[in-house]
């Protein structure tokens, strides 16, 4: 028998780990009631098959093993901010999610006081390389509630913003998704193409609604969600499609709609 070359070994190594992950997923049937302030425009929303929480610090401890059992399919949790600030919580979620068996995933909230290169930097240096973890996310937002308040121009953003995904990917070794709303959508995003998934916030309408019909892997349906395992109000999230959808996402690291072009390019899991 020939020897494997060591990134064989590796793709092997992480193919099996996410079919553990697959397996350990319990099926969770039926809506998952769980809304402070339910708005009817989102109704479609609760009924999907598929439904995960992003999480930060403020969410405290969380029992993720409660949370999976309650229904909570998948999470995403924030890593870095900027180039200097990381999550006091990150670390903890992190390995306790791995533990508990649930999809997992970190995000890098995008400042833009910092160059993309501090940025990537930081973000390599903190998030740890996890074959079982989902895509990383990049949010895209205005930072209204930080002291930075500079705004760059549409082609500044844009360039920052695919230097960023550049250097994610690399990292990772997964297509990065991006997390933006309505505002940032409007003022940088809409009309360009990314091979990138979205993750669009919309809580009071479908996304789209609101985003010119632009296409979405995951909608942030509510920023006031309970969910089982979670002590406090909760963002919830709902993934696109159903079982069979989800489990090839969680094998190629891709939305499988976006196989055709990606899997050829080498950029989708099992599919290398």
């Amino acid at each position: 028998m020939p020897f494997a070359r060591p990134g064989q070994i590796a793709r092997t190594i992480g193919l099996v780990a996410l079919l553990v992950v697959v397996a350990a997923c319990a099926r969770y049937s039926g809506p998952i009631k769980g809304d402070n302030k339910p708005h009817p425009g989102v109704d479609r929303a609760r009924n999907m098959p598929i439904q995960g929480i992003d999480i930060a610090r403020y969410q405290g401890i969380i029992d993720f093993n409660a949370a999976r059992a309650g229904g909570t399919r998948f999470v995403y949790m924030k890593a870095t901010e900027g180039g200097d600030y990381i999550d006091p919580m990150f670390y903890d979620n992190w390995e306790r999610a791995r533990a508990s068996g649930m999809a997992h995933g970190a995000y890098h909230f995008m400042t833009w006081c910092r160059t993309a290169a501090e940025q990537a930097a930081w973000f390599i240096q903190k998030v740890p390389v996890d074959p079982t973890a989902l895509p990383p996310v990049l949010d895209l937002e205005w930072n209204h509630l930080s002291s930075c308040k500079n705004r760059p121009s549409k082609a500044d953003a844009l360039e920052k913003i695919r230097v960023m995904l550049a250097a994610m990917e690399a990292h990772t070794g997964k297509v990065p998704i991006i997390y933006t709303d309505m505002t940032f959508h409007r003022d940088i995003l809409e009309g360009e193409n990314f091979d990138n998934p979205f993750w669009l916030r919309s809580t009071a309408a479908e996304p789209h609604m609101r985003y010119n019909q632009r296409g979405w892997t995951f909608w942030q349906w509510t920023q006031t969600g309970t969910m089982p395992g979670v002590r406090t109000e909760v963002d919830r999230n709902a993934f696109y499609g159903g079982e069979d959808e989800w489990t090839m996402f969680l094998l190629t690291g891709c939305d499988p709609r976006g196989l055709s072009v990606l899997g050829p390019q080498g950029r989708c899991g099992s599919m290398k």
